[in-house]
């Protein structure tokens, strides 16, 4: 099954202050170039949705309340629905700090039916925590997803696997999840619209438009999908951290950029350090006032977890770069990943800063982020971005991607 909470940010905002309850409210960011994050039910009538300008949304609805994202608060929350999960299988996926897929096949035989699953959490949610879902109860990931989809909020969705093929046949390709704006283009001009013409689309077709991702995409016009459901204990080993901010307002000059690109790197070190794992490779991502996006990126002689050091290398990559407009997003990643040897440095002055480092990080980890940080992002506190990414783990960010 497939559990998505319904208007999570706003919700949660609504039960922690009953003031909000059965008003239009949006929850927005803290920065001056935000966006509605999140809308209440309430104030989807209005035309109120994510992404919006928010100056577009006040016109839309003028008594609109608007709450600054709590993060801290979401993420407890959502720590507790996972616990929640757990209790009726172990085998909980985290697809999103609001989103979940639970494989109740071993759970049965103790509950009866999955329906009943679906009504004791849906419950229990109710509850302890004042929240409703929507829940997809199908037989994979793929159409568990799409079931959930089908009634909101507070709704359940059954899609019998005999049932299938009459539900895809005229489904919108872009229905499923997986298939973007873009891949529902390149496939309108093959003639595909649906999810039963592209179940029954040549394969050779698919693959010389699609390449490998051409079978797949065959599979998910038929409804098939094969991944299992990963659990927090299984989840692969981290393979790219990077970390990536939208500036208040576009930056030009070296000095500043330096300090957001220190702040970065203080970020991607810190995961790195968590996950015990150092890159060989840095990259700098940047994107212009224009909204032109590029990367790029340098090879270590060894690998690096330093903040410092990460610090240093895109700095390097900064000062060739030849910038033709002002910057609007700034980006850091470390691949190249190996795990790091817990091996003390032969050199006292190494050894200092690891000692350093891991000592910041202990603080950190106890009083938050950038409780302790360079002197010279004192002047930075706050401004970063601070979007819950769609890697959110309770225990640490997986393969991190944050804006």
């Amino acid at each position: 099954m497939h559990i998505d909470m319904n208007a999570f940010f706003a919700s949660v905002e609504q039960q922690s202050n009953p003031a909000l309850r059965g008003k239009p409210v949006a929850v927005v960011g803290s920065q001056q170039r935000t966006i509605i994050l999140a809308a209440s039910y309430e104030a989807r009538p209005f035309g109120i949705k994510t992404g919006m300008a928010l100056h577009e949304a006040r016109q839309r609805c003028p008594h609109l309340q608007m709450v600054r994202a709590n993060n801290r608060l979401y993420t407890n929350v959502s720590q507790q629905m996972i616990r929640l999960f757990q209790d009726y299988t172990p085998q909980v996926e985290v697809f999103s700090v609001d989103e979940a897929f639970l494989d109740v096949t071993g759970s049965l035989g103790l509950y009866g039916s999955p329906t009943r699953i679906a009504y004791l959490i849906k419950t229990r949610l109710k509850a302890h925590l004042g929240l409703t879902c929507s829940v997809g109860i199908a037989p994979n990931k793929l159409l568990a997803k799409l079931a959930s989809d089908m009634q909101k909020p507070d709704g359940l969705t059954l899609i019998d696997e005999t049932e299938v093929p009459a539900i895809l046949e005229e489904l919108p390709v872009g229905e499923l999840c997986g298939i973007g704006r873009k891949t529902v283009e390149k496939l309108k001009r093959l003639g595909i619209t649906t999810c039963g013409s592209l179940g029954r689309a040549p394969l050779p077709l698919l693959k010389g438009h699609f390449g490998v991702v051409g079978e797949q995409l065959l599979l998910m016009g038929r409804g098939v999908d094969r991944r299992p459901v990963v659990s927090l204990d299984q989840e692969a080993e981290v393979k790219t951290v990077s970390h990536s901010m939208t500036l208040r307002q576009d930056v030009s000059e070296r000095e500043a950029l330096a300090r957001f690109v220190l702040q970065l790197s203080e970020m991607v070190g810190r995961r790195a350090r968590r996950y015990g794992v150092s890159g060989r490779t840095v990259t700098l991502v940047l994107r212009y006032a224009d909204f032109t996006t590029f990367s790029r990126q340098q090879q270590q002689g060894e690998a690096i977890f330093r903040s410092d050091q990460i610090y240093k290398a895109v700095m390097n990559i900064l000062d060739r770069l030849l910038l033709s407009q002002p910057i609007r997003l700034l980006g850091v990643r470390l691949s190249t990943l190996e795990r790091r040897e817990q091996q003390m440095p032969l050199l006292p002055e190494e050894r200092r800063k690891e000692a350093l480092a891991a000592s910041l990080d202990l603080v950190n980890d106890r009083y938050g982020e950038f409780a302790v940080m360079p002197g010279n992002l004192l002047q930075l506190k706050g401004k970063g971005s601070h979007v819950i990414s769609p890697a959110w783990r309770p225990e640490g960010i997986r393969n991190v991607g944050v804006q």
